[in-house]
């Protein structure tokens, strides 16, 4: 296990079994956080985010969860709102994200991720 290369995963995902797939092709054996097992903690996910350059709506999964629901689409939902709904319920992080010494991105596509490596 590498703790410098690191995937979110969802293994019942497709996008981000593949992006593990392209990791281990590349000969490198990433730290696998299984998120909807683990969850989020805030000092993450904002790190995550400051580290993507990105706002929270930007990783926000809508796609099979309540996002919209929760009022979370709405342009007026804050990052705070959209932080604090993804620490409640991790299905709301779209994955994969890939964590490396060079920088975090969501990799969809999967091949994001070589752009990491």
């Amino acid at each position: 296990m590498n703790p410098n290369v690191v995937i979110y995963h969802n293994p019942a995902c497709g996008t981000s079994r593949n992006a593990l797939a392209l990791l281990r092709e590349k000969g490198l054996d990433p730290t696998v956080v299984e998120y909807l097992k683990v969850g989020w903690t805030r000092e993450q996910l904002e790190g995550l985010i400051g580290r993507m350059g990105v706002s929270a709506r930007d990783i926000l999964r809508e796609r099979g969860t309540k996002a919209a629901e929760l009022g979370l689409t709405d342009p007026a939902a804050s990052d705070e709102a959209i932080i604090a709904a993804m620490l409640l319920d991790p299905i709301l992080v779209n994955r994969p994200i890939v964590e490396t010494p060079k920088g975090a991105a969501l990799c969809r596509p999967a091949e994001l991720a070589l752009t990491l490596i």
